[in-house]
Protein backbone atom coordinates (compact mmCIF):
# COMPACT_ATOMS: atom_id res chain seq x y z
CA UNK A 1 0.00 0.00 0.00
CA UNK A 2 2.95 2.49 1.14
CA UNK A 3 4.84 1.45 -2.27
CA UNK A 4 1.45 2.52 -4.34
CA UNK A 5 0.98 5.75 -2.85
CA UNK A 6 4.84 6.82 -2.82
CA UNK A 7 4.66 6.07 -6.80
CA UNK A 8 1.23 7.94 -7.10
CA UNK A 9 2.97 11.15 -5.19
CA UNK A 10 6.32 10.63 -7.13
CA UNK A 11 4.14 11.14 -10.54
CA UNK A 12 2.34 13.87 -9.38
CA UNK A 13 5.39 15.72 -8.30
CA UNK A 14 7.22 15.11 -12.29
CA UNK A 15 4.08 16.34 -13.93
CA UNK A 16 3.87 19.48 -11.50
CA UNK A 17 7.34 20.22 -12.28
CA UNK A 18 6.64 19.50 -15.78
CA UNK A 19 4.02 22.01 -16.01
CA UNK A 20 6.06 24.49 -13.90
CA UNK A 21 9.12 24.19 -16.57
CA UNK A 22 6.73 24.53 -19.46
CA UNK A 23 5.20 27.34 -18.23
CA UNK A 24 8.15 29.29 -17.63
CA UNK A 25 9.51 28.72 -21.26
CA UNK A 26 6.06 30.27 -22.91
CA UNK A 27 6.43 33.25 -20.87
CA UNK A 28 9.78 33.49 -21.86
CA UNK A 29 9.06 33.10 -25.79
CA UNK A 30 6.15 36.12 -25.39
CA UNK A 31 8.61 38.54 -23.89
CA UNK A 32 11.25 37.88 -26.80
CA UNK A 33 8.46 39.06 -29.13
CA UNK A 34 8.20 42.24 -27.29
CA UNK A 35 11.88 43.19 -26.87
CA UNK A 36 12.62 42.46 -30.83
CA UNK A 37 9.82 44.83 -32.23
CA UNK A 38 12.62 47.73 -31.66
CA UNK A 39 14.69 45.44 -33.77
CA UNK A 40 13.09 43.78 -36.33
CA UNK A 41 12.99 45.88 -40.04
CA UNK A 42 9.27 46.33 -41.01
CA UNK A 43 10.72 48.29 -44.22
CA UNK A 44 7.59 49.95 -45.29
CA UNK A 45 7.65 51.36 -48.86
CA UNK A 46 8.80 54.73 -49.91
CA UNK A 47 5.23 56.71 -50.35
CA UNK A 48 4.55 60.05 -52.14
CA UNK A 49 1.55 62.10 -51.21
CA UNK A 50 1.11 62.79 -54.99
CA UNK A 51 0.97 60.46 -56.92
CA UNK A 52 2.69 62.10 -59.61
CA UNK A 53 5.98 59.87 -60.96
CA UNK A 54 8.71 62.59 -60.11
CA UNK A 55 7.70 62.40 -56.73
CA UNK A 56 7.48 58.24 -56.44
CA UNK A 57 11.15 58.66 -58.37
CA UNK A 58 12.60 60.79 -55.68
CA UNK A 59 11.01 59.30 -52.62
CA UNK A 60 12.59 55.72 -53.78
CA UNK A 61 15.99 56.93 -54.48
CA UNK A 62 15.77 58.73 -50.46
CA UNK A 63 14.97 55.15 -49.48
CA UNK A 64 18.03 53.63 -51.31
CA UNK A 65 20.49 56.81 -50.26
CA UNK A 66 19.93 56.16 -46.71
CA UNK A 67 20.10 52.55 -47.03
CA UNK A 68 23.50 52.77 -48.35
CA UNK A 69 24.29 53.54 -44.80
CA UNK A 70 25.73 50.24 -42.46
CA UNK A 71 24.16 51.87 -39.19
CA UNK A 72 20.68 52.20 -41.00
CA UNK A 73 18.75 48.77 -40.83
CA UNK A 74 14.83 50.52 -41.53
CA UNK A 75 13.85 53.31 -43.47
CA UNK A 76 10.10 55.30 -43.80
CA UNK A 77 10.00 57.42 -46.57
CA UNK A 78 7.26 60.41 -46.96
CA UNK A 79 7.39 62.04 -49.70
CA UNK A 80 5.31 65.67 -49.21
CA UNK A 81 4.58 68.70 -51.90
CA UNK A 82 7.51 70.72 -50.33
CA UNK A 83 8.86 68.39 -47.60
CA UNK A 84 10.07 64.82 -47.10
CA UNK A 85 10.10 63.33 -43.79
CA UNK A 86 12.67 60.44 -43.61
CA UNK A 87 12.65 58.48 -40.49
CA UNK A 88 14.91 55.41 -39.84
CA UNK A 89 16.05 53.04 -37.00
CA UNK A 90 19.83 52.84 -36.32
CA UNK A 91 21.70 49.32 -35.08
CA UNK A 92 21.91 49.35 -31.73
CA UNK A 93 25.59 49.04 -31.45
CA UNK A 94 26.01 52.50 -33.77
CA UNK A 95 23.30 54.63 -30.87
CA UNK A 96 26.64 56.22 -30.04
CA UNK A 97 27.05 58.04 -32.63
CA UNK A 98 23.60 58.95 -33.37
CA UNK A 99 24.49 63.00 -33.84
CA UNK A 100 26.66 61.95 -36.81
CA UNK A 101 24.47 59.52 -38.87
CA UNK A 102 21.90 61.97 -38.39
CA UNK A 103 24.21 64.83 -40.05
CA UNK A 104 25.64 62.85 -42.41
CA UNK A 105 22.52 61.35 -43.65
CA UNK A 106 21.71 65.05 -44.12
CA UNK A 107 24.21 66.21 -46.10
CA UNK A 108 24.32 63.34 -48.57
CA UNK A 109 20.76 64.00 -49.00
CA UNK A 110 20.96 67.50 -49.52
CA UNK A 111 23.93 66.99 -51.47
CA UNK A 112 22.01 64.73 -54.00
CA UNK A 113 18.85 66.27 -54.10
CA UNK A 114 19.21 70.03 -53.40
CA UNK A 115 15.59 71.31 -54.20
CA UNK A 116 14.02 69.43 -51.33
CA UNK A 117 13.10 69.99 -48.14
CA UNK A 118 14.54 67.10 -45.30
CA UNK A 119 13.26 66.43 -42.19
CA UNK A 120 15.51 63.64 -41.09
CA UNK A 121 14.99 61.73 -37.24
CA UNK A 122 16.01 58.47 -35.81
CA UNK A 123 13.09 59.06 -33.63
CA UNK A 124 10.74 55.78 -32.90
CA UNK A 125 7.76 57.69 -32.16
CA UNK A 126 8.75 59.63 -35.52
CA UNK A 127 9.11 56.23 -37.45
CA UNK A 128 5.86 54.98 -35.81
CA UNK A 129 4.02 58.01 -37.00
CA UNK A 130 5.21 57.58 -40.60
CA UNK A 131 4.63 54.32 -41.01
CA UNK A 132 0.81 54.77 -39.43
CA UNK A 133 0.40 57.88 -42.20
CA UNK A 134 2.09 55.29 -44.69
CA UNK A 135 -0.95 52.48 -43.93
CA UNK A 136 -3.84 55.63 -43.43
CA UNK A 137 -3.07 56.73 -47.24
CA UNK A 138 -3.49 53.12 -48.25
CA UNK A 139 -6.97 53.64 -47.40
CA UNK A 140 -9.43 54.81 -50.38
CA UNK A 141 -11.34 57.77 -48.04
CA UNK A 142 -7.93 59.26 -47.13
CA UNK A 143 -7.09 62.46 -48.72
CA UNK A 144 -4.12 63.83 -50.19
CA UNK A 145 -5.00 67.17 -47.98
CA UNK A 146 -5.26 65.30 -45.07
CA UNK A 147 -1.85 63.40 -45.21
CA UNK A 148 -0.20 66.56 -45.84
CA UNK A 149 -1.59 67.86 -43.18
CA UNK A 150 -0.83 65.01 -40.67
CA UNK A 151 2.86 65.00 -42.57
CA UNK A 152 3.40 68.52 -41.66
CA UNK A 153 2.38 67.87 -37.72
CA UNK A 154 4.57 64.98 -37.98
CA UNK A 155 7.43 67.47 -39.02
CA UNK A 156 6.00 70.20 -36.51
CA UNK A 157 6.77 67.09 -33.37
CA UNK A 158 10.06 66.86 -34.71
CA UNK A 159 10.94 70.01 -34.67
CA UNK A 160 9.76 70.22 -31.33
CA UNK A 161 11.65 67.50 -30.10
CA UNK A 162 14.78 69.00 -31.11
Amino acid sequence: MKSKWSKSFFICQLLLLLTIILAGCQEADEGKGNQMSLIRATNPAPVPISDKQKDIIIAQKVKEEVMAFDEIYDVAVIKGKKDVLVAYKVRHLERFGMKDIEKNITKRLEKEFPDENFTVSSDYKIFLEAVQLQEDMQKPDFSDIKAEKRLKSIISLQKEMT
